[in-house]
C-alpha cells in the first residue's frame, strides 16, 4: 500500500476529562481535552455530553492529521508565479 493510501496518525486525543464550569461561562457539563503528536499539543475546553466532546476532539486531530498530509503548506511562501513568463525588452 502506497503512502497515499495509509493515514499515518500523527495527532491523537490522549484524554478528555470532566472538569469544574470555567468562570464567565454558562453552566452545564464541561470537558478539558487534549491532543497531542510528540512535544505539541492542544488543550480545549468544551461543554457537551462526554460523547459529543470526544467526537469534537476526534474530528480535530483528523483534521490536523490531514493538513499534515498535504504536500502544500498554508505558511509555505508562495512560488513567484510568473517566473516563466519573460516579457521582451522594449
Amino acid at each position: 500500500m502506497s503512502e497515499d493510501q495509509t493515514t499515518i496518525e500523527k495527532y491523537k486525543v490522549i484524554s478528555i476529562d470532566k472538569i469544574d464550569t470555567p468562570d464567565g461561562m454558562p453552566e452545564g457539563d464541561w470537558y478539558h481535552y487534549v491532543i497531542a503528536y510528540g512535544k505539541s499539543s492542544i488543550d480545549g475546553k468544551k461543554p457537551g455530553t462526554l460523547k459529543n466532546v470526544t467526537q469534537h476532539a476526534e474530528t480535530i486531530a483528523e483534521d490536523l492529521n490531514s493538513r499534515s498530509q498535504s504536500k502544500k503548506s498554508v505558511y509555505a511562501p508562495k512560488q513567484n508565479q510568473n517566473k516563466h513568463n519573460t516579457v521582451a525588452p522594449k
